[in-house]
C-alpha cells in the first residue's frame, strides 16, 4: 500500500511517499481502506518535533494523522463487519497511522459514516469536532441560555463548537477576523468579534464558558469577561500550562484538555451530521501526493473549517 511516512522531524521535506506492507488487524480492531484523511494543527506540530513527537520518536517508521473515514475491508470486531462505512480519530494520542491507503484501528475508535455525508466530510469531522464535543459537552456541561465564547471560530475545532453550543441552545458568541465574520455567523453564532478590531473587554461581558483555542494572552483577556464561576477550557498545548491558575485566581475554572479517541463520541457525533445540525466545512482537498502542500496550508493559521487528503 502506499503510505507516507516521515523519516526525521522538520520541513515538509520530511514527508515521504513508499509502499509498505498492508497492516493487519488484531482481536477488536478493523482494517479500513481510507477514502478521505483530515489534516489538524497537531499533525503539523508533530512533523515540526512538537506536538505528538515526544511519544512518537521512537517508533519505526512514524506515519502521522489520526483522522479517516473509509471503508471495512477486515474485522475482528463485533462492532463492525466488511463493507460498513466508518471515520474517526485513530488511536489519538498515540500512533495513528493515517496517511496511509489502508489503517488498522481499534473498533471502539469509529463510528458508522452517516451515509448522508462525503467521506471528505466525515474525515473531517473528527478529531476537530470530538475537540469541540468534548469541550462543550463531556467537560463543561454546557447549557442552553448560557453566554459560550468560542475563540477562532472559523477554524477547525471553532466552527463545530459555534454548532454544537448552538444546538445545545447556548447564545454562543465567535471571534475571527473581519474576512471570516459572515462564515462564523453562518454557522449560527449571534455574534460576532473581530479581535483585531476592539479588545474582549470593549465587545462582550458575563461570559459562562470560554473555548479558547489560541492561548497565551488569550486566556488572560477571556478570563476579564468570564463570570465568577464560569469555565474557561484551553486547547493548544504549549500556550496553556497555567491556565488553571490563572482562572482560580479570578474565582473561575479553567483547564486544559485533550482529545481522546471515543467510538461513542463518534455515534453522537454521526447523529447531529446525520440530522445537519452539524455540517463539517471543507474548504480544501489536496491530492495524496501533496500531503506537504496541506501542511503548509495548516501552517498559516488561516484555514477556513477543515481541509482534507485524499489517498
Amino acid at each position: 500500500m502506499k503510505a507516507i511516512i516521515l523519516d526525521g522531524f522538520g520541513g515538509v521535506e520530511h514527508l515521504i511517499m513508499t509502499e509498505l506492507p498492508t497492516p493487519v488487524p488484531a482481536e477488536n480492531d478493523v482494517l479500513v481502506q481510507v477514502k478521505a484523511i483530515s489534516i489538524n494543527p497537531v499533525d503539523v506540530k508533530t512533523r515540526a518535533g512538537k506536538g505528538a513527537s515526544g511519544r512518537l520518536k521512537d517508533e519505526k517508521p512514524i506515519i502521522l494523522g489520526w483522522d479517516i473515514s473509509g471503508i471495512v475491508t477486515e474485522s475482528k470486531s463485533p462492532l463492525f463487519s466488511i463493507g460498513d462505512e466508518v471515520f474517526g480519530m485513530v488511536n489519538f494520542p498515540g500512533h495513528g497511522k493515517a496517511y496511509a491507503e489502508y489503517v488498522v484501528s481499534p473498533a471502539s475508535h469509529l463510528g458508522l459514516k452517516p451515509a448522508s455525508i462525503s467521506h471528505t466530510e466525515a474525515a473531517a469531522a473528527s478529531l476537530a469536532a470530538l475537540t469541540a464535543w468534548q469541550a462543550i459537552v463531556s467537560h463543561a456541561g454546557v447549557q442552553a441560555g448560557q453566554r459560550v465564547l468560542v475563540h477562532a471560530a472559523a477554524g477547525g475545532v471553532g466552527h463545530f463548537a459555534v454548532q454544537i453550543a448552538k444546538q445545545l441552545g447556548a447564545y454562543v458568541i465567535g471571534t475571527s477576523s473581519a474576512a471570516n465574520r459572515e462564515f462564523v455567523l453562518s454557522l449560527g453564532a449571534d455574534e460576532h468579534i473581530d479581535y483585531k478590531a476592539q479588545t474582549l473587554a470593549e465587545a462582550t461581558h458575563a461570559i459562562d464558558f470560554v473555548l479558547d483555542a489560541i492561548g497565551g494572552d488569550t486566556i488572560d483577556e477571556s478570563l476579564d469577561v468570564l463570570k465568577p464561576g464560569g469555565t474557561i477550557i484551553s486547547i493548544p498545548s504549549g500556550r496553556n500550562e497555567a491556565v488553571k491558575e490563572k482562572a482560580e485566581a479570578k474565582g473561575a475554572n479553567g483547564y486544559p484538555i485533550m482529545v481522546h479517541s471515543s467510538g461513542e463520541d463518534m455515534k453522537k457525533l454521526a447523529d447531529l451530521l446525520e440530522k445537519g445540525t452539524v455540517k463539517a466545512h471543507v474548504s480544501q482537498t489536496f491530492a495524496f501526493d501533496q500531503m506537504g502542500q496541506a501542511h503548509l496550508q495548516i501552517e498559516t493559521g488561516k484555514t477556513q473549517g477543515k481541509i482534507a487528503v485524499l489517498p
